[in-house]
C-alpha cells in the first residue's frame, strides 16, 4: 500500500496534524501494522517537498510547534490518479513454497511432509484470522475475509500438489 496516497486521502476531507493523522491511519489500515510516527513524519516531509501539501498552519504546543497539513490540488489531483489506477494482480508465478517442493524433491527429502507442515500452518492461521472476525468490526471483518479467501486459494493448491507430486517428482528428477 503506498501510505504517500493512503496520507493525501487522509488530508482530503480536512487538514490534520501528523499525529492525526497517524491516528487515523491506523484505526483505519494499521490493525496488524500500526504506521511509526517517524514514518508519518518522514512522509509528509517527501509529500511537501513534492508539493503534494503543505503546512496549513503551526500552532504551538507543549513541546514543538505543530503542523497542521493540507492537501494541494496537486495533491488531490495525485491521490485521484492512484485511486483510479486498478492494483496489478499478485499471481504468485514463482512462490517459495513451490521452491521448496522441488528442492525437497530434488535432494531426495520428503516434499510430503512438507506440504502437510505447510497445510497445518496455514489452517492455524485460518482458525486466528476466524476467530480475529468474528471479533472484529467490518473493517477488520473485511480484511480477514481477504486473507482468508487467499489462504483458502493455497490450500487448494497444497492438496493439487500433493496429488501431483507423484508426476512431479519424476520430471524433476534426473
Amino acid at each position: 500500500m503506498s501510505i504517500g496516497q493512503t496520507f493525501l486521502g487522509l488530508l482530503e476531507a480536512t487538514p490534520r496534524h501528523g499525529y492525526d493523522i497517524k491516528r487515523r491511519y491506523d484505526e483505519h489500515f494499521g490493525h496488524s501494522r500500526p504506521v511509526a510516527y517517524g514514518q508519518v513524519y518522514a512522509t509528509l516531509s517527501r509529500l511537501l517537498r513534492g508539493g503534494l501539501v503543505e503546512v496549513e498552519a503551526v500552532e504551538p504546543g507543549e513541546g514543538p510547534d505543530r503542523k497542521r497539513y493540507a492537501i494541494t490540488e496537486a495533491g488531490v489531483a495525485d491521490v485521484a490518479q492512484w485511486l483510479a489506477r486498478p492494483e496489478q494482480p499478485e499471481p504468485y508465478l514463482q512462490s517459495v513454497l513451490y521452491t521448496k517442493v522441488v528442492l525437497a524433491l530434488l535432494t531426495g527429502r520428503a516434499a510430503a511432509d512438507l506440504l502437510d507442515v505447510q497445510r497445518a500452518e496455514h489452517l492455524r492461521l485460518m482458525r486466528e484470522l476466524t476467530r480475529r472476525k468474528r471479533g472484529g468490526d467490518l473493517a477488520e471483518q473485511l480484511i480477514c475475509d481477504h486473507a482468508l479467501f487467499h489462504l483458502e486459494a493455497d490450500l487448494r493448491w497444497l492438496e493439487l500438489t500433493t496429488a501431483r507430486l507423484d508426476e512431479l517428482a519424476a520430471r524433476v528428477r534426473p
